[in-house]
């Protein structure tokens, strides 16, 4: 099949981009391997609410409604873009994976589940949590316990009793060792190899995102100061807890590491309660034991890595010389590389301001490109 443009994941990137393509008298087609629009978001913990406020979360063209609330669950965010599928009159087709994308006769042939697709633009939007990530533990094949990786964690409900390790101190780790505790897991303990930057999600009623949005493109030595201000009387001091303070500020972290900070949802009530037990990073697998960094052994029914996710767009763009560290692109949003003209990738970022925010006004760029280019 021949399309103007095809757009491959319907994910909020993707519908974004092929909204604001289809407003700008391009003719998208999406393409998705999932059966259902919103399907990644549905497979989430149930727990699972945006971090990023509702006003400022949604996507060009249509608001997330009211009705969903100030924090927007996982199965709102799945109804709201089914919506906004419909609302833009978007193709999508589901169940179709695309596999591979090449340089073809002046425009980009990409190889799919359901046979070959050619297309003058394509806007790659596969999410920016695609492939979950599980560190190479030594002896971890060999664990007696339970060991899974955060995204197949649903609910506390099989943890009951259970003295459960979390490993990873991002936004998942700290809401699931929250979970846990709540659901009524037994020892719940968080190993930490580096010190989180947390904030409240709001203060006040206030979301912290704002903050975010205002000093998007302010310099770290300006941003990371007002934050650490900010933590000191908002959070306090985390350390008689065990939690280590952060060696870099929240700014510095995002733009060197790619980590926003922990946007607090009960984690800091539960280490001033000592619900929830820090330990250090993981070393290795002993049998039943974990063993942490400096020796010390705990040994846990059930271990969940929090680990983060790779992009996975290796198998897809790797061999076009598009990815940088990481295996992020290397050109984003309007921008694309003097090898692939009319290549565009959406949503690979993860910026203080929101990646929703962010997805919206780089699908209006490239839409202006995209339309200015035909």
């Amino acid at each position: 099949m021949t399309e103007e443009a095809l757009v491959i994941g319907a994910g909020p990137a993707g519908l974004a981009a092929a909204a604001m393509l289809r407003r700008s008298g391009v003719a998208p087609v999406i393409l998705d391997r999932s059966a259902r629009v919103g399907d990644s978001w549905r497979q989430h913990y149930e727990r699972l609410h945006l971090h990023t406020v509702r006003w400022l979360s949604d996507l060009p063209g249509l608001s997330i409604p009211r009705r969903e609330g100030k924090w927007v669950s996982k199965d709102g965010v799945a109804r709201y873009l089914e919506a906004y599928a419909r609302h833009h009159h978007l193709e999508v087709r589901v169940g179709v994976e695309a596999r591979r994308v090449d340089r073809s006769n002046g425009s980009w042939a990409v190889e799919t589940s359901s046979g070959p697709a050619q297309a003058s633009t394509v806007v790659v939007a596969t999410g920016y949590n695609l492939v979950p990530r599980l560190p190479a533990w030594p002896g971890k094949e060999s664990f007696r316990g339970e060991l899974t990786h955060s995204s197949r964690y649903r609910t506390p409900a099989p943890y009951v009793g259970k003295d459960v390790l979390v490993v990873g101190t991002g936004n998942s780790g700290a809401e699931i060792a929250v979970d846990l505790v709540e659901g009524g897991a037994g020892q719940v303990s968080l190993a930490v190899r580096t010190p989180p930057n947390i904030l409240r999600r709001d203060l006040a009623g206030f979301p912290t995102q704002v903050f975010g949005v205002l000093f998007r493109h302010l310099p770290p030595r300006l941003v990371d100061p007002v934050a650490a201000a900010t933590r000191r009387l908002t959070v306090g001091d985390l350390t008689r807890y065990g939690m280590p303070r952060p060696p870099r500020g929240v700014y510095t972290r995002a733009r060197e590491d790619d980590l926003i900070p922990i946007l607090d949802v009960g984690l800091i009530d539960m280490l001033k309660r000592e619900r929830v037990r820090v330990v250090p990073a993981v070393d290795r697998f002993e049998g039943s034991d974990v063993v942490l960094a400096g020796g010390p052994r705990l040994a846990p029914d059930a271990v969940i890595a929090a680990t983060g996710y790779g992009r996975g767009l290796e198998p897809l763009v790797g061999h076009l010389g598009l990815l940088g560290e990481k295996g992020r692109p290397i050109v984003h949003g309007p921008a694309t590389h003097p090898d692939a003209p009319g290549l565009h990738f959406i949503g690979y970022t993860n910026p203080i301001s929101g990646n929703l925010r962010e997805v919206g006004i780089d699908a209006r760029r490239i839409a202006r490109v995209v339309a200015a280019r035909r």
